[in-house]
């Protein structure tokens, strides 16, 4: 059974209500970086950064991709191969704001591994966490998000996909949630 959970209009305001609420705590952006998360979270970034660019004329907003395949504790571990993405990552984050960006908040340990691996780039003034969909009931590790587009409540034996599809220079997103059986 699938059943969708965020349609187009509803995706738009909520990604206006993630980056009026990114306004309101970083104003200026000028000491913060906004960081997608490879590889969906590239996606809601740059439609965040899109919403500030046009909307609300904030135009210099640092923002970089990060990839977390060599961070994560299931690597080597899967008999299918991890691919890893390229990592777009140009920026120093010594004293920054940083706000992760990501589509799913699950189980927790796809941040934990980006906590790992943004020290590479230095030691920043704070983490926040940014996602679209936060999958309740499923956490393994004391991870929450700062902001979030909305609740699901998900159990073991479910599912839920973001698609982010374009069409005529429009984007869009489909979330369902899935049920087995």
């Amino acid at each position: 059974m699938r059943r969708i959970v965020l349609d187009t209009n509803e995706l738009e305001l909520c990604l206006e209500r993630l980056a009026c609420q990114l306004i309101e705590n970083h104003t200026d952006f000028e000491h913060t970086i906004l960081v997608g998360l490879q590889p969906r979270g590239k996606y809601l970034c740059e439609k965040i950064i899109k919403i500030l660019n046009k909307k609300y004329s904030v135009q210099s907003v640092n923002h970089s991709l990060l990839d977390i395949t060599f961070f994560r504790d299931d690597f080597r571990k899967k008999d299918k191969i991890l691919i890893p993405n390229a990592t777009e990552f140009k920026l120093f984050v010594e004293d920054k704001k940083v706000v992760f960006i990501d589509d799913v908040l699950f189980t927790g340990r796809t941040i934990r591994a980006a906590l790992t691996a943004i020290e590479n780039f230095g030691r920043p003034k704070s983490i926040e966490l940014l996602i679209l969909v936060n999958r309740r009931f499923s956490r393994e590790l004391p991870i929450q998000a700062d902001y979030i587009g909305i609740d699901v409540d998900v159990y073991s034996d479910e599912k839920v996909n973001v698609i982010w599809e374009d069409s005529f220079n429009n984007s869009y997103v489909t979330i369902e949630k899935i049920i087995d059986g």
